[in-house]
């Protein structure tokens, strides 16, 4: 029979939706380039495009999980603790941004809304007079093309309270539901035990720097 991997982490119960991913260090879910503290470092771009779009693609009303396939043996022992709250840091952030972003649209579309009642309301006033102070057939094409343009105008408020914010409101609630997420590691190998040592963030930077020698007495 062969021996059962290693893991630690949250327990992940059968009713999850599995979002598994395989790195060969827990430094690769995250941009190296970010300087924040470990906590609310940034996920790596193409972790971050995985987990979300497997994350789509799952039933709404699932419950989500995150696996990770970690080929190198157990660190310390509250990685998988400092994993998750860095995971759940990121997609909270991503739910608050995502929140931003709909509140600063709908504040466009009311702006928009006002901006194109005023032209759609002047359009209609100008049209009709237009109308009546023209000849038939000149007065009617500009009475029409006033009422064209003015309803031109309506077409940016009607775009954004029918159709793009309902977009951002399904990511938000998908973000919130990442940052609840139980996050598990699976560690795939047992040799090299020492190898924890050379990846992050499961150690302290005081536990990688190297030791100084200490001079003899003279």
């Amino acid at each position: 029979m062969a021996t059962e991997k290693k893991s630690a982490g949250d327990s992940i119960t059968a009713d999850c939706e599995q979002i598994e991913v395989h790195v060969t260090e827990l430094r690769q879910l995250f941009n190296a380039m970010d300087p924040s503290p470990f906590r609310e470092r940034d996920l790596d771009p193409k972790a971050e495009e995985f987990i979300v779009d497997w994350a789509r693609e799952a039933s709404p009303k699932a419950r989500l999980a995150l696996l990770v396939y970690l080929d190198r043996p157990a660190g310390l022992p509250d990685e998988a603790p400092l994993l998750r709250e860095a995971v759940h840091e990121f997609f909270r952030h991503r739910s608050q941004e995502t929140g931003t972003r709909l509140r600063q649209l709908f504040r466009v579309g009311r702006k928009s809304l006002a901006i194109g009642i005023a032209c759609l309301a002047a359009s209609l006033l100008t049209g009709k007079v237009v109308g009546k102070s023209l000849a038939e057939g000149l007065g009617a094409l500009l009475r029409e093309s006033l009422v064209i343009g003015g309803w031109v105008a309506m077409w940016r408020p009607m775009e954004i309270f029918l159709y793009d914010w309902w977009p951002i409101r399904a990511d938000g609630k998908l973000y919130d539901r990442l940052s609840v997420m139980p996050v598990r590691i699976a560690y795939m190998s047992e040799a090299g035990a020492e190898a924890w040592r050379r990846d992050w963030p499961a150690v302290k930077p005081s536990e990688t720097a190297p030791k100084v020698a200490e001079a003899p007495p003279n």
